[in-house]
């Protein structure tokens, strides 16, 4: 313990007074005797220790490593004025889309700086709604946070899962939804699950063995199982709906179509590709009947039409395309197309009255339409503006329905839309200290290296100058077929309104144009991710927008891993990288936790030679190169990420460390009680994002002067 409090006292005091540029003393990160066996190609991996999230010199390391990022952050004149900023412009009330179940209505809510939303509920749209759930209460930082929420069919219970720490880990109890007691169900490991209801009697969920100690957050998650859970009996005594235990690394999810007909399971082995298995809802004894085959290609049912189902596929619609599938004569051949493919992809597919609704992806931005149950175009819902919908939530026996739109500079709107006049009204407007009449967010369309066009949305303000000199944010993912559509950030603000351009790419890998953009970022591909995102910055560049030393990069978990190859392939393209909860070290990353299912976009290293040796040649962590300079680094990661684990930060930024060349800072920030992102409190948001924004407006030389508040 002595030895760890001197560690943090001579990192702080080495750092506490010195000036920007000088260099900085970074704590020691020792190196060991530990060699991988590739195929005969040796590979060190020094910092394997780094790995053991349990042990007392890991924990070292991080205070360590902590002490100096916040000595350094501490410097920067304006971090607490942006603080300010951040707290002020968050401070504005946030509503989710509604959503109806059993008679009553749903959604959350929160106030402003709120550390989690809250659930409310209500019988009529004109009542006064009720606090349901206040997460708030579950913990003084408010590090619990809510998960999957679901009423019974008849409204008598009400099941949510809970998860701490910002875990992937969560605990599903149930409440009485009139009395509002706690039953004394809890079920507990659970992981990658909804909550479906069978009947006022119990629920299916998805789970798997509890870990073995110390292994919680970093263990690889193996033999997921469905079960369900009968109401008034402990977890020990749930029944096993569905396991495969010849293939530990697939997993299961369960639900009951909103007709109470059937169950339906889908069994997955990746983040893409499933095979679909359904039987009687009712029927414990009846064997399931598999409708499709994995793990090619990706079936979701969207619900029970006519006793058939209603499943959304990309088998032979690269684009998608909406079926109906008979479970008593699956076969492909035997499907009745309800809505073809199209030109663009189709997007998310719901039941609302009795119309079907389907928005669809048209240049990373989305356009939306209504059809009947026979596929006929009704009516396209129009939006105000280019931007993103989502969470479009009805009834086959309602006449309502609810949505968001948002975009760049539009806060999140709800809407209410009546299905029978089919119009619109505003339910919920967002009114944010920001005025996006200042702003402007253009669409253009670039050449990457082998001539494929990509689009990006650059955002700046009203009256910005093409004179290549414009601090400028770059952004992308770029992988596992996500969209990155227009999204409205209240964190982008403050370096929008100090002159920040901020640019989002539409990569491949992605799913903007269906599963072939998709596969152009896959395996033996993924080098086309990087020089999308490279070749973004070239035009950006040649277009006067910007320049090298005014660019910063920033992305997250995939887009992490993006971050962390683009500024090993160009350090001296970019300023400043920002790679957060990134995948970094690709030769290991399938031993931990779910990363076994990234297979299917990476390749694993002990696959082939092949294989192996095109994620060596851009695995960050492994294309670190001794003196070189390399850009401004901010590395993000938090103790409880249990979905990318922080061990790819450390290895990385212990290398970076070791061999960075220049004065440039190469620092990493680690948050304690917080996971990959979902669930992070607002008090923790704006600590981030202070610190992130901050290093990033002052390392690329910007002088932001913030109203006072």
């Amino acid at each position: 313990m002595k030895n760890f409090i001197l560690l943090i006292i001579i990192a702080m005091l080495a750092n506490a007074c010195a000036p920007k540029h000088e260099p900085i003393v970074y704590p020691e990160s020792k190196k060991v005797d530990q060699v991988d066996n590739y195929f005969g190609t040796e590979i060190a991996d020094p910092y394997r220790w780094l790995e053991d999230d349990n042990s007392e010199e890991t924990a070292m390391w991080v205070a360590a490593q902590n002490a100096v990022t916040q000595s350094y952050l501490s410097r920067i004149p304006f971090r607490e004025s942006l603080r300010q900023r951040f707290e002020t412009i968050w401070n504005y009330p946030r509503v989710g889309t509604p959503f109806k179940k059993a008679g009553r209505y749903f959604f959350f809510r929160n106030d402003g700086l709120q550390n989690q939303s809250v659930l409310y509920t209500m019988k009529a749209l004109n009542e006064t709604p009720e606090v349901l759930l206040d997460p708030n209460t579950f913990s003084a930082d408010g590090t619990i946070s809510l998960g999957s929420v679901s009423p019974s069919p008849g409204g008598k219970y009400f099941a949510y899962a809970i998860s701490r720490g910002g875990s992937d880990w969560n605990e599903i109890v149930v409440m009485d939804l009139d009395s509002r007691t706690m039953l004394a169900d809890t079920i507990r490991w659970v992981k990658f699950s909804g909550i479906s209801w069978l009947n006022e009697d119990g629920f299916f969920y998805s789970a798997y063995d509890a870990p073995a100690p110390g292994q919680a957050l970093s263990g690889s998650n193996e033999f997921h199982k469905l079960y369900y859970h009968k109401l008034g009996t402990p977890q020990s005594a749930d029944q096993i709906i569905f396991q495969n235990k010849e293939f530990p690394k697939r997993n299961y999810y369960g639900g009951i179509t909103d007709g109470g007909s059937f169950l339906v399971v889908r069994e997955s082995q990746s983040t893409s590709g499933n095979a679909l298995y359904v039987r009687p809802a009712n029927d414990f004894k009846a064997p399931f009947v598999k409708v499709a085959e994995g793990f090619d290609y990706d079936y979701d049912v969207i619900d029970e039409l006519n006793g058939k189902l209603l499943v959304e596929t990309n088998y032979g619609a690269p684009k998608r395309k909406l079926v109906l599938i008979d479970p008593a004569a699956p076969a492909p051949e035997n499907w009745k197309t309800i809505i073809p493919e199209g030109e663009n992809v189709l997007g998310a597919v719901s039941l609302a009255g009795p119309y079907i609704y389907a928005d669809y992806v048209v240049d990373a931005s989305n356009r939306a339409y209504f059809f009947d149950y026979e596929g006929n175009l009704v009516k396209e819902l129009e939006f105000p503006t280019l931007g993103t919908t989502g969470g479009f939530s009805g009834d086959k026996d309602d006449n309502e329905a609810f949505y968001a739109f948002t975009s760049f500079t539009m806060p999140t709107t709800i809407y209410r839309y009546d299905l029978s006049a089919h119009q619109s009204e505003k339910y919920f407007a967002s009114e944010v200290q920001f005025n996006p009449e200042e702003y402007v967010t253009e669409q253009v369309f670039f050449s990457s290296k082998d001539g494929t066009r990509v689009p990006m949305f650059i955002v700046y303000k009203k009256g910005m100058q093409r004179n290549g000199k414009n601090p400028l944010l770059l952004y992308g993912y770029g992988g596992f077929n996500i969209s990155v559509m227009p999204s409205f950030s209240v964190a982008r603000l403050p370096f929008l309104e100090q002159g920040g351009i901020y640019v989002s790419v539409n990569l491949r890998g992605g799913g903007e144009y269906g599963k072939k953009w998709h596969e152009a970022g896959q395996k033996f591909n993924k080098q086309n991710v990087f020089d999308d995102f490279i070749a973004a910055a070239e035009y950006l560049i040649a277009e006067k927008y910007t320049e090298p030393s005014k660019i910063a990069i920033m992305g997250g978990s995939n887009g992490g891993l993006l971050v962390g190859a683009a500024m090993t392939q160009r350090p001296e393209l970019f300023k400043v990288a920002i790679p957060i909860v990134g995948v970094l070290d690709m030769l290991r990353y399938q031993y931990f936790t779910i990363g076994w299912a990234w297979a299917a976009d990476y390749g694993r290293s002990d696959e082939s030679e092949e294989m192996f040796r095109y994620l060596l040649e851009y695995s960050p962590l492994h294309n670190v190169k001794q003196g070189v300079k390399y850009p401004s680094t901010l590395a993000i990661t938090a103790d409880h990420d249990d979905r990318v684990v922080p061990a790819h930060t450390f290895k990385f930024m212990a290398e970076l460390q070791s061999k960075h060349g220049g004065e440039n800072p190469v620092i990493v920030r680690i948050e304690t009680q917080a996971g990959h992102g979902a669930g992070k409190p607002t008090s923790k948001l704006i600590e981030e994002n202070t610190d992130i924004y901050s290093f990033i407006m002052y390392e690329l030389g910007m002088k932001p002067k913030f109203a006072k508040n």
